[in-house]
């Protein structure tokens, strides 16, 4: 599976970004897609997720209410929309998949992109 992000870039506090991710056909009908961060000296992140095994999305709780994630199946396209960005939001923001028993457990995902660069200035 191939996964290719966009939209990444640099925004002031309050603003909003919008991610694109773009996969390959998936191999499994069941597969988890989301997305994960990373901060410089900090763990990876999982920060939102979807699954056909989940009712709702997952979201982190530091993003709940704040970013939407959702995914167009027919264009194999995923996307995060992120809104009242906060500093503490900076990272690399890598698309991420796998076979997963819930959206939760995004942060495990063994296939990531190649990551964006989110960048949010106070």
């Amino acid at each position: 599976v191939q996964l290719v992000e966009s939209g990444g870039g640099s925004v002031q506090a309050g603003g909003s970004l919008r991610l694109s991710c773009q996969h390959s056909a998936l191999p499994l009908d069941g597969f988890t897609l989301g997305w994960v961060r990373q901060a410089p000296g900090k763990e990876r992140e999982g920060v939102a997720g979807l699954s056909k095994y989940d009712r709702e999305p997952y979201y982190a709780t530091s993003v709940k209410g704040r970013f939407t994630i959702s995914r167009d199946a027919a264009r194999n396209m995923l996307y995060l929309q992120m809104d009242s960005l906060k500093p503490e939001d900076t990272a690399v923001y890598y698309c991420a998949a796998g076979f997963l028993a819930s959206a939760d457990e995004i942060k495990i995902a063994p296939l990531l992109g190649h990551g964006t660069q989110v960048t949010v200035s106070s």
